[in-house]
């Protein structure tokens, strides 16, 4: 895997702290057996020298005709759809907050999914450790919007996790962005508009407010503070 060349003059990366919770309300019964059994099968184990050689194969077993990341996945309900409409992609969640990832247990249990492998922490770890253009696809949905100035470099939307996103999306992937809060929207816009890796895949500034067939309506999307999300899809482009 290579890394990009260090350069003096460029920002330098932010720490890799997570901010948020870990834990809301005690599990039940049902919901702790799920982290007991079902979560060490298919827990993404990053190998000790902090690199997969391989995507497919070393975080699902086999071949899968393309790899998907999601970014933060909540209680699981995006990712646990895209699983069932695509069964030949292997899709990988992260995800921190642990009674998020018993919600998406919860629903590889019902459904019986066999294509999604979780990731119980920050997302990042996972990035660094992925070869080069290892991804078809990477979700970012609902992240937290951090909406006051002064907590503005918590946002994931930032250089470096975009520098890392490039790298590991093939030409000709997608980078997914929802979001229900103008901050965030206008974070997001301003983020990519500078960027020569990524092309906007939208005609008019009103495509951003259509949500794709297969992009389900989440819980997010029912609440959005402005009555209405947005939806942002970027295709990674080699720099010119």
């Amino acid at each position: 895997m290579t890394k990009p060349a260090q350069n003096k003059s460029a920002p330098k990366a932010p720490e890799h702290k997570f901010f948020g919770r870990r834990k809301g309300k005690a599990f039940s019964a049902r919901q702790q057996g799920l982290m007991d059994s079902l979560l060490p099968e298919i827990s993404v184990k990053i190998p000790e020298n902090g690199s997969f050689r391989n995507a497919t194969h070393d975080i699902f077993g086999c071949d899968k005709r393309e790899v998907w990341l999601e970014i933060g996945f909540g209680k699981g309900e995006h990712l646990a759809w895209q699983a069932q409409e695509n069964p030949e992609i292997g899709l990988i969640g992260c995800e921190p907050y642990l009674n998020g990832v018993v919600g998406l247990l919860a629903h590889i249990e019902a459904n019986n999914i066999d294509n999604i492998r979780i990731y119980g922490d920050d997302a990042r770890h996972v990035m660094t450790a992925l070869p080069d253009a290892s991804l078809d696809r990477v979700f970012l949905i609902h992240p937290d919007p951090w909406p006051k100035k002064r907590h503005a470099k918590r946002r994931f939307m930032n250089p470096w996790n975009l520098d890392e996103i490039a790298r590991i999306l093939k030409v000709g992937g997608e980078f997914r962005v929802g979001t229900d809060h103008p901050v965030y929207r206008q974070w997001t816009a301003l983020q990519m508009a500078g960027r020569d890796d990524f092309n906007w895949l939208a005609e008019t500034p009103e495509d951003w407010l259509v949500r794709p067939d297969d992009w389900p309506e989440t819980r997010y999307e029912v609440k959005a503070i402005e009555g209405h999300a947005t939806y942002f899809r970027y295709q990674r482009i080699a720099p010119s």
